[in-house]
C-alpha cells in the first residue's frame, strides 16, 4: 500500500516559476510513487481579505495550472479545500487542544503581525488549519520547504497531544520529504525567495506571463559588478539566473561550467529567457486548452472531492467520538 501525500497552494497572487520548479514539478513526480492528494487551500487564503470574484477565478486558475503542469486526475485527487467541510471542522476541533503559546511562537505569525496594523484571528489559527489539512487524511508524507518546517513540527506536536489526551487517533507524520526542486529567488532582489505576494513587476515570472513579458523581466534581472560569469566570485543574482536555467534544462554542473564560464551577462540572460520560455510553452498551451472547457475542470474538482470525502468524514467522526461529542449516524 502506497504512503499518502498531502500538499497544497493558496489561490492568491500568480503562480510563478518558483512555485513550479520548487514544488509543483516535484508533485508531478511524487504522484507515481505515492497516493497523492493535492489541494487548493482557499480557506488559508481568506486569513486576509480577498475580493470574492477574484478569489473564485484564482481557484479555477490554480486548478488549471495544476493539471497543465502534469498532475494526473486519474491517479491523484485534486481538491478545493473549502469543498470538503471536514477541513474546517477538524481545524476547530484541533484548535481546542492547541495551547495558545504554541501559536504565538510561530515565526510567520510574528512577522506578519508586526507588519500589519490589524490582524484577524484566522492568521493566528492558520497553522492549526494546516495541521488539520494533513491529519485529516492521515498523510504520512508532506513535501515541504524550509519555510514550512516549523508548521510541520507543530502538526506533529498537535497530533501527539491529541493522541495523549484522547487515545491513539492520528498518524503522526514522521516523514517529511524536502522539496527537491530549485529554490528560485526574486529577479529584482536575489537575496529573497520569489514570492506570489511581493509587489513589483520585475520580481517574479508568472506561469502565465506572455513570452515578451517574461523575457523583459529576465533581461532586467539583478546581476553583479563582474563583467561576465565567474563561478568562483558570482553574486546571488547571477547564481539565481544560472539556477533557473539549470532547473529548466536539467544540465549537469560540468555542462553549466563549460558553457557559461566567461559569458557576458546580456548573453546569459538571453539564454535563460529561451530556457524559461521553452519550459513554460507546453504548460501555457495545455492551460489554454483546459480553460476552454470549464465543465471538465469542474468535473475534476468534484471527482477529487468525492474521492477524499469518505476518508475525511471517517477521521472527523472518530475524532468527535474520542472527544465525547454527540454524533448522529448518517
Amino acid at each position: 500500500m502506497k504512503a499518502r501525500v498531502f500538499s497544497g497552494m493558496q489561490p492568491t497572487g500568480n503562480l510563478h516559476i518558483g512555485n513550479y520548479l520548487g514544488a509543483l514539478r516535484n508533485w508531478v513526480k511524487l504522484q507515481h510513487d505515492y497516493e497523492c492528494i493535492f489541494c487548493i487551500v482557499d480557506l488559508h487564503a481568506i486569513t486576509v481579505y480577498q475580493p470574492p470574484a477574484e478569489l473564485r477565478e484564482k481557484i479555477r486558475q490554480v486548478a488549471g495550472l495544476y493539471l497543465a503542469a502534469g498532475i494526473d486526475p486519474k491517479i491523484t485527487a485534486l481538491t478545493v479545500q473549502s469543498s470538503v467541510p471536514q477541513h474546517a471542522e477538524l481545524g476547530w476541533l484541533l484548535t481546542c487542544v492547541t495551547p495558545l503559546g504554541w501559536l504565538e511562537r510561530m515565526t510567520q505569525f510574528k512577522a506578519k503581525a508586526e507588519a500589519a496594523e490589524t490582524i484577524g484571528d484566522g492568521l493566528l489559527q492558520y497553522p492549526v488549519l494546516m495541521a488539520a489539512d494533513v491529519l485529516l487524511y492521515n498523510a504520512a508524507v508532506v513535501p515541504v520547504g524550509d519555510d514550512q518546517r516549523q508548521h510541520m513540527e507543530l502538526t506533529r506536536d498537535i497530533a501527539e497531544r491529541f493522541n495523549s489526551l484522547y487515545g491513539e487517533t492520528f498518524v503522526v507524520p514522521q516523514t517529511s520529504l524536502p522539496m527537491v526542486g530549485a529554490r528560485v529567488m526574486g529577479l529584482d532582489d536575489p537575496t529573497k525567495k520569489m514570492s506570489k505576494s511581493t509587489a513589483g513587476s520585475g520580481h517574479a515570472i508568472g506561469l502565465l506571463d506572455k513570452p515578451e513579458e517574461a523575457r523583459k523581466k529576465i533581461m532586467r534581472a539583478t546581476t553583479d559588478s563582474n563583467p561576465a560569469v565567474d563561478f568562483e566570485t558570482m553574486g546571488p543574482g547571477v547564481q539565481n539566473l544560472l539556477g533557473i536555467f539549470q532547473a529548466f534544462t536539467d544540465w549537469s554542473q560540468d555542462e553549466m561550467h563549460r558553457h557559461f564560464t566567461g559569458m557576458r551577462y546580456g548573453d546569459l540572460k538571453k539564454q535563460v529567457a529561451e530556457a524559461v520560455l521553452a519550459g513554460l510553452a507546453p504548460i501555457q498551451q495545455r492551460y489554454a486548452e483546459l480553460m476552454q472547457d470549464p465543465g471538465y475542470l469542474e468535473s475534476i474538482l468534484q471527482e477529487g472531492r468525492d474521492r477524499v470525502t469518505p476518508t475525511a468524514a471517517g477521521i472527523v467522526k472518530t475524532v468527535k467520538e474520542r472527544m465525547g461529542l454527540y454524533t448522529i449516524a448518517p
